[in-house]
């Protein structure tokens, strides 16, 4: 696993609370998200419409991912709501980085309200393919050398069993 490992009392519990949030604020409290795997990298697709790209802010320490955006209220003085479902503010999602990954180079780019984040898989973590070597082939000793099957030599363990 390269983000965190999987609980699924968790996935319910998150929904449940996602559900109130959106119950009670008229939305979503988190962004959603979508992880993938791709060829030696970890892609992470996070939904952000509407949010200014200079507002997003992409952070790792300790091995958490952050990211924390910031909508700005847009309205002049003399407008009143009749209907206010959009949040305005900050919002940030933390995500746990598995070892396996390299925080060190995590690449985020910004583009139609979707937000994607870039994760290298660290070389020791990747797949590999492992060579399957042919033992030696060991030669019968002929007949005149062969041993007394009664007694075992000193140099061959016994086999027991």
């Amino acid at each position: 696993m390269y983000l965190t490992t999987f609980d699924p009392f968790a996935r319910d519990r998150q929904r449940q609370l996602d559900r109130l949030a959106r119950h009670t604020f008229g939305q979503a409290a988190t962004m959603p998200l979508d992880g993938v795997r791709r060829d030696g990298d970890v892609v992470l697709r996070l939904d952000v419409p509407g949010i200014d790209p200079d507002s997003i802010e992409v952070t790792v320490d300790r091995g958490v991912l952050s990211v924390s955006v910031t909508r700005q209220e847009e309205r002049s003085e003399n407008e009143k709501f009749f209907v206010r479902e959009r949040t305005m503010g900050t919002a940030t999602r933390r995500i746990r980085l598995s070892e396996n990954l390299n925080a060190e180079a995590v690449e985020a780019a910004y583009r139609n309200g979707v937000l994607e984040v870039r994760i290298p898989v660290l070389e020791q973590a990747k797949p590999r393919k492992v060579e399957v070597r042919q033992a030696a082939s060991q030669t019968q000793p002929d007949s005149q050398t062969q041993p007394d099957s009664q007694t075992q030599p000193d140099d061959q363990p016994e086999l027991v069993g």
